[in-house]
């Protein structure tokens, strides 16, 4: 990964249309925000020219992530690069981490809320789907028919997704006592259809001993 790494920060590679090389530090917190978010958009805030250096020059990202075993992905509609996790086998990094119980029916809940948006055509241009932590909670309760996490805790878990591109957190409404946010194409790459079929069955299998 050396030689190509070297010939993009020489300029041998094509920069950017109307940009310059990247300097050696911009490349390498391209791919540093790569490994700690997981999804980045073109609108991303703060990270810099990240998104473009990852899209541009994305065979390199492919071959130096496929070194760690992750796939290294394009989705020019969402305007969105990410990185897809390896289903099985043993993992040693920090992404792969187990989710706490109320971390996994969040995500579950927001990929629902996803789908739904797709489904009834509520998703906006830049590919979005707008709910609010009181859907969330709605549907934790109905699809693992449990109690959803207390507000403080729903929304500390949300902002670990945000953090993944996941999803954008509004401004919380005081008197409603409800904060919206915007479920992002990156709830696809976190909760892939292989690991939405395991939490089913782990939501069915659960509903029954407790019936």
């Amino acid at each position: 990964m050396l030689e190509p790494f070297r010939a993009i920060l020489d300029g041998e590679e094509t920069p950017p249309p109307g940009s310059s090389a990247p300097s050696e530090e911009e490349l390498i917190r391209a791919l540093q925000v790569m490994l700690k978010s997981q999804c980045i958009y073109a609108a991303t805030s703060g990270i810099g020219r990240s998104y473009e250096l990852a899209r541009h020059y994305a065979p390199f990202f492919r071959d130096y992530f496929a070194c760690l075993g992750y796939r290294f992905e394009v989705a020019h509609r969402d305007q969105m690069v990410f990185l897809a996790l390896p289903p099985d086998g043993v993992r040693h990094d920090a992404p792969g981490e187990r989710l706490r119980k109320d971390e996994t029916l969040v995500l579950l809940a927001l990929r629902l809320a996803y789908e739904e948006g797709l489904r009834d055509h509520r998703v906006s241009t830049d590919g979005t789907v707008e709910c609010t932590t009181d859907d969330i909670a709605d549907a934790i309760r109905s699809a693992a028919r449990t109690d959803p996490p207390d507000e403080a805790r729903l929304i500390e878990i949300l902002r670990l997704f945000a953090r993944k591109g996941a999803l954008r957190l509004g401004e919380r409404d005081r008197a409603e006592r409800v904060t919206p946010l915007m479920v992002m194409p990156g709830i696809t790459v976190l909760s892939p259809d292989a690991w939405m079929d395991q939490v089913r069955a782990w939501a069915s299998a659960g509903e029954g001993r407790g019936a």
